[in-house]
């Protein structure tokens, strides 16, 4: 199995039945401002660049953002401060990201530890368990990734289980695996975070900078 087919299988997955239920609702209830989009309402797929040195782990798509678009971080206020980020630092053509069809490219693979939105954002430890198996293919699969930006403490936590990695989860930590990648830990941009002045945009952006960086210059973490 491959990458591509590998998403299929996300896309086609079925293991939690609660998520596979909660997602089909919320495209059949929607909301006011989306009542016209046909949603996507499955398991959302991985995307970027299969050869790219910079891989970002996030939570799972939003229920009217990438439920809604069938796009990772696309049609919420995350990614408008993930694809903000990316532009600014070089790693994405453009700053926005509404849709499967409007020709964003980065240079970076966007996957999440889950591929269905969960009520509240709060899933549960066993479909945490189903479906980072998807994660742990994806990551052995990404054989040019050298650094791991995870979004949130549950994204910190399951890749840090993957390679075997002991840390506390703190905005900015780096931690080093055993087959030398960088695991960078972020706060999630999620509008918890960001409006409430948790995250400033000079401490996200750094972020990516720091990642550029590290993935183009391996060594010691500074």
């Amino acid at each position: 199995m491959d990458l591509d087919q590998l998403n299929q299988t996300i896309i086609n997955c079925t293991k939690c039945e609660r998520l596979a239920t909660y997602i089909k609702d919320v495209g059949k209830r929607k909301v006011k401002r989306f009542s016209n989009w046909e949603y996507w309402s499955k398991p959302v797929p991985s995307f970027g660049d299969p050869q790219a040195k910079i891989v970002i782990v996030g939570l799972a798509p939003a229920a009217h953002g990438g439920n809604r678009t069938g796009r990772m971080f696309t049609g919420d206020h995350s990614g408008e401060w993930l694809f903000r980020a990316l532009h600014e630092v070089g790693l994405a053509n453009k700053p926005t990201s509404l849709s499967r069809e409007d020709g964003l490219e980065s240079k970076v693979y966007i996957t999440a530890v889950l591929h269905c939105a969960p009520p509240n954002n709060k899933p549960t430890p066993e479909e945490v368990r189903n479906c980072s198996s998807y994660l742990r293919q994806e990551l052995a699969y990404l054989k040019n990734a050298k650094v791991i930006v995870t979004l949130g403490k549950l994204a910190f936590d399951e890749v840090c289980r993957i390679f075997e990695v002991r840390g506390k989860f703190s905005h900015g930590i780096k931690l080093k695996s055993s087959d030398g990648k960088i695991i960078i830990a972020s706060y999630h941009p999620s509008a918890r975070n960001t409006n409430t002045g948790k995250m400033s945009w000079e401490q996200w952006v750094t972020v990516f900078k720091e990642a550029l960086y590290l993935s183009e210059n391996q060594g010691t973490i500074p």
